[in-house]
């Protein structure tokens, strides 16, 4: 496969491997998330597990309630179903390398993300969530952020 870039608001995706060229085993990529930058929601893979290796920076993970700072060398396993999400708080960009088991998470989803937040003005949050659930992501409101009564 020819390397893919992909802007996805502020955060670049660079896909390395894409299912069929691991008959559908694995996908891989690097994505570099600037200092402050907008990040998906919190959310869980219904069908796949993620691996992230740290190259650049710190990337902060938060899975399951357990934060997780990834530097450089640094790896985290996001088993299917683990609810997650990730900021950079440092002052440089962070990157990351992640491989996506089974290949279920393409260059597709990221291209259908950056239309919907490349569009100008604030992201469609509905189409965000459509395109999320139709690539096997579901977004999860975090506990601090539902409303008790």
């Amino acid at each position: 496969m020819k390397k893919q870039s992909i802007k996805a608001g502020d955060i670049l995706i660079d896909f390395l491997l894409d299912a069929p060229d691991t008959n559908g085993a694995a996908t891989l990529f690097e994505f570099t998330v600037p200092a402050g930058a907008k990040v998906p929601v919190p959310h869980y893979h219904k069908d796949f597990d993620e691996a992230v290796y740290g190259l650049a920076g710190t990337m902060t993970f938060t899975v399951d309630g357990k934060r997780h700072d990834i530097q450089p060398g640094g790896t985290l396993f996001i088993p299917r179903g683990a609810v997650h999400g990730f900021d950079n708080h440092g002052d440089t960009d962070a990157r990351a390398l992640a491989v996506i088991t089974p290949g279920l998470l393409g260059p597709n989803y990221f291209k259908e993300m950056a239309e919907v937040l490349n569009a100008g003005g604030p992201p469609d949050v509905a189409k965000l969530k459509q395109v999320m659930q139709r690539h096997g992501l579901v977004p999860s409101v975090p506990q601090a952020a539902v409303a008790r009564p």
